[in-house]
């Protein structure tokens, strides 16, 4: 059986301080991925401080630069907040101008001096971003040396960016929402005229009332049946050969580097035989997420959450519980399973009825208890770092990690990810 976690073993460990990552998507109109706001929190000191000595935009450059920042953001823009310290020195040698975004953030004063440097670096390729509120008056001063202007929707009420948004389109600026936690703010903001929205409103599950699976979903949850039944391989290559989109599809992902197979797969049989059961379950529960008929856009963001979020749980399990093999599988399957309710439109109650699960994955995605649901507690707390900080430390003394075998962790599921969705979208 191919082990994907070979990948990890050929990449250098980190030698970082005691810190975690934060990855928030940044989604455009058409609801795929464009970039990712990229924060970073010390955990030595407690989840909202940084290491003294730095202040947090110079940590974010400093822990950046040791990690390489095509590891974290993939093909991405990368959105990272700055200072005016930060915006003085010359800590952005190392960062790929055609796809940074430097946010100037609140404390920064628009003087003459910060203008000229923004400027400066506009004409070496990078670009800038500004939060609305956070500068009130001053935003008219950085205006014509920003590109994009980010809206918070929790401090900008709808009658304001009714009457903000059009001014500042009108600048060419390109908008952002942030803190879009529902699809009726993300339809709004839409109709608005906003270009790009941040926020996990993608991964909330909307619950439909009768909906059913579409034809290739469906296809991929009867072979993954017989994946986990007894039935035999021939059965199996059989059931595949019957959907001709499902095979190529199935093969294309199996042929992913990220599946460390180190020699190619031409048939499904040959599939079965050299990635074993358990592997072969991985991509059908990758495909689910992946249906041919929106890849590209709608659920690509949610691909690239789920590989993520089950990528790093089933790192976490194979640090925590090493030669356990079965229990990173599990974890695997858990965060994968944990946003099913969004992916198919019900409740995670019908999911786990409907789904054989044992008992402690059953606990992991209803509750968030035990082992496998404090793993899952762990890795939303992350993704949701602003709004869920407080909630990262007491998980990560629980499961006696410390921040920089989390942050290793965690880039090592980012890089996974993005070479499982280039294969899968």
């Amino acid at each position: 059986m191919t082990d994907t976690a070979s990948l990890d073993q050929a990449n250098q460990p980190l030698k970082l301080r005691n810190f975690y990552l934060g990855r928030q998507p940044v989604l455009d109109r058409n609801q795929a991925l464009f970039g990712y706001e990229l924060l970073f929190r010390g955990s030595a000191q407690g989840p909202a401080q940084i290491e003294s000595g730095l202040s947090a935009s110079a940590s974010v450059i400093h822990h950046a630069s040791q990690l390489g920042l095509a590891r974290a953001i993939g093909d991405a823009t990368a959105f990272i907040n700055v200072d005016t310290d930060v915006l003085m020195s010359d800590m952005f040698a190392f960062l790929p101008r055609e796809r940074t975004v430097l946010e100037i953030v609140r404390s920064v004063e628009p003087n003459d001096a910060v203008i000229q440097r923004m400027t400066e670096l506009s004409s070496h390729g990078f670009r800038f971003a500004a939060e609305a509120s956070a500068h009130g008056a001053s935003l008219a001063r950085l205006l014509p040396v920003i590109d994009y202007v980010k809206m918070d929707l929790r401090e900008l009420p709808v009658v304001t960016l009714l009457s903000l948004a059009p001014r500042l389109r009108g600048t060419g600026k390109r908008l952002v929402a942030e803190k879009v936690e529902t699809h009726n703010e993300y339809r709004t903001c839409l109709d608005i005229g906003f270009d790009y929205f941040q926020g996990y409103y993608f991964a909330k599950p909307t619950v439909i009332a009768g909906r059913k699976l579409s034809p290739s979903q469906a296809a991929v949850m009867d072979l993954m049946n017989l994946v986990t039944s007894d039935a035999d391989n021939a059965e199996i290559e059989r059931a595949v050969k019957k959907d001709i989109t499902l095979g190529l599809n199935l093969l294309r992902l199996v042929n992913t580097p990220a599946a460390g197979s180190g020699r190619r797969i031409e048939s499904i049989s040959q599939a079965i035989m050299l990635l074993g059961r358990r592997q072969l379950q991985r991509w059908l529960q990758i495909l689910l997420y992946a249906e041919p008929g929106v890849r590209g856009h709608n659920l690509s963001p949610l691909l690239m959450l789920a590989t993520t979020r089950a990528r790093l749980m089933e790192l976490l399990a194979q640090r925590l519980r090493p030669g356990q093999r079965n229990v990173a599988d599990v974890a695997f399957t858990v965060g994968m399973m944990s946003l099913m309710d969004t992916l198919f439109c019900i409740p995670m109650q019908d999911i786990v009825e409907q789904i054989p699960v044992i008992d402690e994955v059953r606990h992991a995605l209803l509750v968030r208890r035990g082992f496998f649901g404090e793993l899952l507690r762990l890795a939303e707390s992350i993704e949701r770092m602003e709004d869920a900080q407080d909630e990262v430390m007491p998980a990560l003394h629980e499961l006696s990690i410390d921040g920089d075998d989390l942050a290793e962790l965690e880039v090592n599921a980012f890089e996974w990810s993005d070479k499982v969705v280039r294969y899968a979208i």
